[in-house]
């Protein structure tokens, strides 16, 4: 939160050192953006027969970078068509990330 500007020293994709940090999380930060970069994944699911026609999703936590496209190359062909409550399990460890892909809002069958 403080925004600090750091300087990474990186050999052959690993960082060596970190300076300009102003807590223990700015180091801890750069080297995981470094070393193994994470993001958690949102989006929408398409709903057939639902009150809605799309349904928001996450995953549970941050997956690796790297398989953000594949990820929703998978979520994009998902269909819901069954009542799904916020927090529920659409897709149990999405693209072997062993991360749970989670319904973000209620739906309900019309």
């Amino acid at each position: 939160p403080s925004g600090c500007i750091m300087c990474v020293d990186i050999v052959n994709g690993k960082v060596i050192a970190v300076s300009g940090n102003n807590c223990s999380r700015g180091e801890k930060y750069a080297r995981s953006e470094v070393e193994n970069p994470e993001r958690i994944l949102t989006s929408t699911v398409v709903a057939e027969g639902l009150d809605s026609r799309m349904v928001s999703v996450r995953t549970r936590t941050a997956i690796p970078k790297d398989k953000i496209v594949s990820t929703m190359k998978i979520i994009h062909k998902l269909k819901l068509n069954t009542a799904i409550k916020c927090g529920e399990i659409v897709v149990e460890n999405i693209n072997d990330t062993g991360v749970d892909l989670l319904a973000t809002r209620d739906a309900e069958v019309v």
